[in-house]
């Protein structure tokens, strides 16, 4: 059976990350006119202020999962064997990283029950396992895998098509893509 590795955040849901970004910087965060790579380079030298406030947050509580999600996924899952591969460690640690993986895996264990545990998979580096199929909204996610899906996002909107092509990665803007490609 081939083997899926997704991405958790922007793939499978968005987190509420933006929803307290916003609360703090007290403004709407339109991504689409920003040039950050992270959502946390708002805060760049409020930090501390702002884990003190949201350290312990859970990001996860409420959020939903990306249309399409659950139904695509639920079917892939018959023919595919489904990896969650995600980091829980945050730029700067203005997240605590051990509450932030103890409400990763709640939020997959609840959102997704036809996953199963054992296939999450909680780590920085994910090109140090390989996959057949790769399904990320960012680059260094798609590197030790045969077939690459880049999950259309704020953080790869600058990124040339052609520069994407010439590196075999097939760009996606929805779940219902994702399950044309992998039919």
């Amino acid at each position: 059976m081939k083997t899926i590795m997704i991405d958790m955040d922007n793939v499978i849901t968005n987190n509420n990350f933006t929803l307290l970004l916003e609360k703090f910087l007290n403004k709407k965060i339109d991504f689409n006119n920003l040039n950050v790579k992270y959502r946390q380079d708002l805060i760049e030298g409020r930090e501390e202020e702002f884990k003190a406030l949201y350290q312990n947050t859970n990001i996860y509580d409420n959020a939903p999962l990306l249309k399409g999600c659950f139904e695509v996924l639920e079917r892939l899952s018959k023919n595919y064997e489904i990896y969650i591969v995600t980091s829980y460690i945050w730029k700067k640690n203005v997240i605590d990283p051990s509450e932030n993986l103890k409400n990763k895996f709640n939020y997959l264990k609840a959102k997704l029950p036809f996953i199963n545990p054992n296939n999450y998979i909680f780590i920085q580096d994910k090109k140090l396992i390989h996959f057949d199929i790769a399904i990320d909204d960012r680059l260094s996610g798609l590197e030790n895998c045969d077939i690459k899906i880049l999950f259309n996002s704020w953080s790869n909107k600058s990124l040339d098509d052609s520069m994407l092509k010439e590196k075999n990665i097939i760009r996606v803007n929805n779940w219902y893509e994702i399950e044309e490609i992998l039919k």
